[in-house]
């Protein structure tokens, strides 16, 4: 890329330079932002194999795949280089055309990749397989000898990890949980979520410490909070409360209480009225009244 930089106006390659350092930083963690830069260097240097590529990739993190195609296509008529060839046809898929990559996994291009080019193309081809619903031809695509290596590379973690992953898929738990170990492995990096996948299949479910952390701080903060109206309400008032309800009484049992003591008092009330009535009656019967008040005027008291 420097080689390439160097065709440009100082300053002008600087500031290329500097829009495809915070390219590179910001495309695993940020890649919007990292796509923002990759327009800010395209606008510059168009003509710069190194900044179609990186536009690619960056178009390609956002999966913007038909802009990440073209630009990718840019680049490779520029240099004439394969290595982009595996990341092209994973762009058709992107875009919805397993078929064509497939027919990219059989082109003369696919010869012409190093090592880890190829089984790059042969993970895309597997994936496309996959799409098209070929899932027992898709675990046939990745059993190959990278696969059945000891030997830990680059690309080991995520070739074991999709073969697993592909059995899975067929119901074959048994062999996926053994591909899943081999892949948690290999990964040193931590490329792959094998560990959590692994996981999941022996039935470990992972607390986060921290949300945890974050409830216990709320419930105590409820707790603190209760203390402290407590301790707001004068002693006298909350000695009569305690006398009025007791604590090993609940609220539904302190109204149970006042509603049974209320019925009570009516029962005796309507007891009252029953025994007064009963007492007319009798005098009535005997010919004597209950004594009243009756108005007699000054002549009759002559």
């Amino acid at each position: 890329m420097r080689q390439e930089l160097m065709s440009l106006p100082k300053t002008l390659a600087d500031d290329v330079a500097r829009n495809l350092v915070m390219v590179a930083q910001l495309i695993d963690e940020d890649p919007e932002q990292a796509y923002a830069y990759s327009r800010v260097a395209l606008r510059l240097a168009s003509r710069v194999a190194a900044v179609r590529e990186a536009a690619g990739f960056a178009a390609y993190a956002t999966q913007k795949y038909s802009e990440a195609l073209a630009e990718f296509r840019a680049a490779r008529r520029m240099t004439g280089n394969v290595d982009l060839w595996p990341v092209m046809a994973d762009c058709e898929r992107g875009l919805g055309r397993p078929e064509r990559a497939l027919a990219m996994a059989g082109e003369p291009e696919v010869q012409k990749l190093d090592k880890a080019g190829q089984v790059e193309m042969r993970l895309v081809a597997a994936g496309a397989r996959r799409d098209m619903g070929q899932l027992d031809a898709a675990i046939v695509t990745l059993q190959s000898p990278e696969l059945a290596s000891h030997a830990v590379h680059p690309w080991t973690a995520r070739l074991r990890y999709a073969y697993a992953d592909a059995l899975l898929a067929a119901g074959r738990e048994d062999e996926a949980r053994d591909w899943f170990s081999r892949a948690n492995e290999a990964d040193k990096d931590g490329s792959t979520d094998a560990s959590d996948r692994l996981a999941e299949l022996d039935g470990i479910e992972f607390v986060d410490a921290m949300e945890t952390d974050e409830r216990d701080d709320a419930g105590a903060g409820t707790d603190r909070a209760h203390a402290d109206a407590e301790a707001d309400v004068p002693a006298e008032e909350q000695d009569v409360a305690d006398e009025i309800v007791p604590d090993e009484i609940s609220s539904d049992e302190a109204v149970v209480a006042k509603s049974d003591a209320e019925d009570a008092d009516a029962e005796d009330a309507d007891s009252q009225d029953s025994d007064g009535e009963a007492r007319e009656e009798t005098g009535a019967e005997s010919g004597t009244d209950a004594p009243r008040t009756s108005p007699r005027t000054a002549a009759e008291d002559d």
